[in-house]
């Protein structure tokens, strides 16, 4: 089964990023606005249970963070998505490099650059024209995550929440 680590932001910043996910992301149904953490791995259930219980370690292992959503960006040329752009801090950092160790499969495949995506698979005109309306509005949010969620995808390609790791730095 596919897995994979995100935190999920507050109402009110889903509720922008979905005005925009739910016309411009093929993906609105399949999974609320996110930042991921870890992308998508496999792992049988009696992995996933031993996964969960480091990731019960890490959680005690971190604070809650501050995510600030400071400006719109993308990641053009390579693909024509949209996202907000959320700050990276040393906490978010950790974490991140927390979830990359070898008991997690060790280093991501790509570099990290802490984002929530708003639109994605976009046309090159329609790519242009949103990316211009979207850093005129521009957005500043600033919140407090104080949990992760390991999600599993199911058949129709949606993802829930298998579990939630409340961060609290304990240990």
């Amino acid at each position: 089964m596919k897995y994979g680590i995100a935190v999920f932001p507050s109402k009110k910043l889903q509720d922008l990023a979905n005005s925009y996910r739910m016309r411009f992301d093929p993906h609105y149904e399949l999974i609320t606005p996110h930042m991921t953490l870890k992308d998508s791995f496999e792992a049988d259930d009696a992995t996933i249970k031993e996964l969960a219980d480091e990731l019960a370690k890490v959680a005690k292992q971190h604070k809650p963070f501050t995510l600030h959503a400071s400006r719109v960006s993308s990641f053009a040329p390579v693909t024509n998505t949209l996202y907000f752009k959320i700050e990276q801090t040393p906490e978010i950092s950790a974490l991140h490099g927390a979830l990359h160790t070898e008991t997690f499969g060790g280093q991501p495949q790509f570099t990290f650059v802490p984002h929530i995506t708003i639109a994605q698979k976009l046309s090159d005109s329609e790519f242009s024209d949103l990316l211009g309306q979207l850093q005129l509005a521009g957005i500043d949010h600033s919140e407090t995550i104080d949990r992760f969620h390991l999600l599993y995808q199911l058949e129709d390609g949606s993802w829930t929440v298998y579990d939630t790791f409340r961060l609290t730095g304990d240990e």
